[in-house]
């Protein structure tokens, strides 16, 4: 994998990552049970515009390789 794959790679978990965790956020304020949330997350990364992504670096990941 080259190291430009890999900072996209990178950019890609990382929005995922966001707007999934704001949609599961967004879900139990509007009163969604776990499984609701479950959805509206998955559902959120499912429309991740990609071509909007930031260019340059990832943030940093919080988690171990």
């Amino acid at each position: 994998m080259t190291q430009d794959t890999k900072e996209l790679a990178e950019r890609v978990r990382a929005r995922c990552i966001e707007v999934a965790l704001l949609a599961y956020e967004e879900g139990g304020i509007s009163g969604l049970c776990a499984e609701g949330r479950w959805e509206l997350a998955v559902q959120a990364m499912r429309c991740v515009d990609l071509a909007a992504l930031p260019d340059g670096p990832a943030p940093p990941r919080d988690a171990p390789d």
